[in-house]
């Protein structure tokens, strides 16, 4: 039996800054079309109905000028703790980004899950540069918007 972690790409990373600041950059369309993707991607989001349920529709522009389409379906959301999606265009994925707070900031834990190991080993490299980009990015949203006074 294929477990979760064999066939799922996982990450983490710390940001100063509340949960509540992390989930902001994850809630609000405007700032998640900055950070989402890999870097050099940019984002138009056709349509964002964050709630359990909701319906997420978004192209993705690649720096060489292709257009990627995707649909995803909010599964989960808890304020400042749990981002779920379903993913439906191209890879069948869940990803789930959990928030943890600690004295000095939060830690953002991501896990892409697929259906299969096959399809996961598949893609496992791009993947993890691309969602070790995907974090970096969403840090540097974050932390953009925090007053350091």
């Amino acid at each position: 039996m294929e477990t979760i972690a064999q066939r799922s790409d996982s990450r983490s990373v710390f940001i100063a800054a509340t949960p509540d600041q992390v989930f902001a950059a994850m809630s609000d369309p405007n700032r998640v079309a900055r950070w989402w993707g890999p870097e050099g991607f940019s984002n138009t989001i056709q349509q964002f109905e964050f709630r359990p349920g909701g319906t997420w529709l978004l192209t993705m522009h690649s720096p060489d000028g292709k257009d990627y389409a995707n649909e995803s379906r909010f599964i989960r959301l808890v304020p400042s703790e749990i981002f779920e999606i379903e993913h439906f265009t191209g890879h069948h994925f869940f990803l789930t980004i959990s928030l943890q707070p600690s004295e000095q900031g939060t830690l953002v834990n991501w896990r892409q899950t697929f259906d299969t190991v096959e399809h996961y080993q598949g893609i496992a490299n791009f993947v993890a540069g691309a969602n070790e980009q995907n974090l970096q990015r969403l840090k540097i949203e974050v932390l953009s918007t925090i007053d350091p006074a």
